[in-house]
This record gives C-alpha cells, sequence and structure tokens, in this order.
C-alpha cells in the first residue's frame, strides 16, 4: 500500500502491542498510534483492518461508530448476524465496507469470470472447487487458525467460495459436513519456544459441502487441512459446451484453460487484465476508488457476508444433518476493465479502479 496504489495515502499503523505498531512505523516511514487515536483522527478516512477473525466485529463496528470506511481481512465476521448488523450500521453511518478475499479481482480469476460471460463454456451447469493443507505443523495455542471463524473454510476455503460467488453469484441452499478428526495437538518444532506444549484445535478442519446457486447451478467444495502440502488447489465449471478450469484463487495469477466439446486439448485463455502479480491491497484501493466515485466496491461487504453464511451454513447442516436456506444476497461485483495491463500505452493498472461508471 506504501508504492503501488495512488489513491492510498497510508500514515499510520495501530496494534495492541504498541511496540509492534512502533516497529512497523519504523520501518515504512509511518506514524505509530494507539487504536483509539486512530479512532479520534478527522483526516484518517479508510481503516485497514488485519486483526484476528474473532476481533473484527468489534474493530470494524468501532470503526464505523467513528465514520470511518473499513477495509477487513477475511472473513468480515465469523456469524452471518454480526455481519449483517455491521453492513445495517454502514449504511446508517454512511460509510463503505469492504472485505478480503480480493484475489478474485486479479487477472487469473477475471479471465475466468470473461470466458464464462461471453459464453465460452455455454451455460454453466455445475462447478468445484477443492484445497487441502496439512496444519498439523501450523498450528499453535495462539493462532486464530485453531479458533472459531479460523477453520479450513473460513481461513483459506474462503477465497475458493468467493470465486465461485463473484462469477455465478448468490447460493439458494447448502448442505454438507464438517469434522475435526484430530483436535489435540502438540508443538513438536524443538527451536520454539512452545516445543513440547499440548493444545486442542476448536474448529473443523475438513469441511465438505453442496450448493444450489439461485441460477439453479449446482457446486460442491472440499476443504481440507488435514491433509498433505504441497497443495493441489481447483476451481472448474462445468458448462454445456465446454469446462474451465481456473487458478488457485489464492492468487491474483495464473491460467485457465479452456476444455471445449469434441477437443482434446485445452486452450489456454490469453490473458489481458491487470493486477497478475501478487497484488495485496487491491480490495483496498477498489474502495479507496469507491468512495472517490461513489459506487459499490468490488469486494463488498454484502458478498462477503453472504460467503459467511455459506459457510456457517454448512457447519449448521453438519450438526443437523439437514439442509440450510440462505437469507442473504448480493450483487455480481461489476469485472475488471481488460487492457489495463501497467504501462500498457499508458493505461496503469490502477486506471481500471478510477474509471467512473456510465
Amino acid at each position: 500500500m506504501t508504492s503501488r496504489f495512488q489513491i492510498l495515502d497510508l500514515v499510520a499503523c495501530s496494534d495492541r502491542h504498541q511496540d509492534r505498531a512502533d516497529a512497523k512505523a519504523a520501518k515504512y516511514g509511518i506514524k505509530s498510534m494507539t487504536i483509539d487515536e486512530v479512532f479520534a483522527d478527522p483526516d484518517i478516512q479508510l481503516i485497514v483492518n488485519l486483526t484476528p477473525p474473532l476481533a473484527h466485529y468489534e474493530m470494524i463496528k468501532r470503526a464505523i461508530l467513528a465514520d470511518k470506511n473499513v477495509y477487513t481481512e477475511k472473513v468480515l465476521s465469523v456469524t452471518y448476524a454480526q455481519a449483517k448488523e455491521l453492513i445495517a450500521l454502514a449504511r446508517d453511518h454512511h460509510v463503505l465496507i469492504g472485505s478480503a478475499p480480493d484475489t478474485f479481482l486479479g487477472a487469473g480469476i477475471q479471465s475466468g469470470k470473461r470466458a464464462v460471460d461471453e459464453g465460452l463454456i455455454g451455460q454453466v451447469t455445475s462447478a468445484h472447487v477443492a484445497v487441502n493443507r496439512d496444519m498439523r505443523h501450523l498450528y499453535n495455542p495462539h493462532s486464530f487458525t485453531g479458533k472459531t471463524g479460523g477453520g479450513i473454510g473460513f481461513d483459506v476455503g474462503v477465497y475458493y467460495l468467493t470465486a465461485l460467488l463473484s462469477i455465478l453469484g448468490s447460493v439458494a441452499e447448502v448442505g454438507g459436513l464438517a469434522e475435526n478428526f484430530h483436535p489435540d495437538h502438540r508443538i513438536e518444532d524443538p527451536a520454539s519456544p512452545l516445543f513440547g506444549d499440548k493444545f486442542t484445535v476448536e474448529n473443523e478442519n475438513i469441511m465438505v459441502g453442496y450448493l444450489r446457486f439461485k441460477n439453479n447451478v449446482l457446486g460442491t467444495l472440499h476443504f481440507n487441512s488435514d491433509a498433505i502440502w504441497p497443495e493441489q488447489p481447483a476451481v472448474v465449471l462445468y458448462g454445456r459446451e465446454g469446462i474451465l478450469a481456473l487458478p488457485d484463487p489464492n492468487r491474483f495469477d495464473g491460467q485457465v484453460r479452456l476444455y471445449e466439446k469434441g477437443a482434446l486439448n485445452p486452450i489456454e485463455i490469453p490473458q489481458n487484465f491487470g493486477y497478475a502479480k501478487n497484488a495485496r491491497g487491491l480490495g483496498a484501493a477498489d474502495l479507496a476508488w469507491s468512495i472517490v466515485n461513489h459506487r459499490q466496491p468490488r469486494a463488498s461487504a454484502e458478498m462477503a457476508a453472504h460467503a459467511i453464511e455459506i459457510l456457517n451454513g454448512i457447519l449448521a447442516a453438519a450438526k443437523s444433518g439437514q439442509r440450510q436456506t440462505m437469507t442473504s444476497d448480493f450483487v455480481i461485483p461489476k469485472a475488471m476493465p481488460i487492457g489495463y495491463l501497467g504501462d500498457y500505452f499508458g493505461r496503469s493498472e490502477e486506471a481500471a479502479l478510477a474509471l467512473k461508471e456510465e
């Protein structure tokens, strides 16, 4: 954010541990402020919230009450009820909320979105997303990944779910299973000061589910952090005229492959979108341009809240054995404009964000 986006003027950072904020401020040449000072500063318009998921609701609510716009790390909150409250509160205070993941705005997923929108695979009939990890050596007693809102679906799977939502729209109903077959862990790294400590992971580490989108596309998801490295991510859209394999939504880049009816080999879809490299901060920049241009951010709070309702719906279905009806909705985010590849005939990548809607 300090160097890539013209719209963002990073002025300060804050942390509940002031010494950490002081160190980051010195590193990046910005001010170190307390959280109360950030909320009280009338010149600060946008707060980027990087706290753990269980702190999101409190921090975002305090920011809204201070009349600040907020872009937050995923997930927006750990429950849909909290997310719904925050959205209503933001409207009352005339501020905007945006939420990660924003990787769907990168060249990879945007190329896939364009292929679907232009009908290259015909009518989409089903979709599948999956990701695996081995968290056994990454869990620790203090990590949010072992707490509520930090399970595989919320921490990683939400990237894959959001990619689908950004292309296919809202989900009508969900079902599924979620398990934590091995909740007890021990720190095995002898270099760790916590070596030998035992602790319990409180959330799910396997989530499988099914989705019925409002457009009647059927989808499946498979998230497993009780597996192995390396990751073998999958995002596949099946249509009546072809199949589209999208790249890893945890990245901004990646190749899109089109399998056409009757063809023996896939076609690599050319990419003519910007942000084909690591573009962390893209969602915050898009939100800032939304403020300037009086539009809704692409990584909207409504889409993020819908993702939360879906993930919690799968957990509820896993407990009850009953499919869950979704109550939320959102507007499919406007596609990124093509051709803004950075220094291409003077068109910077950020110009794609700055364009005013007709």
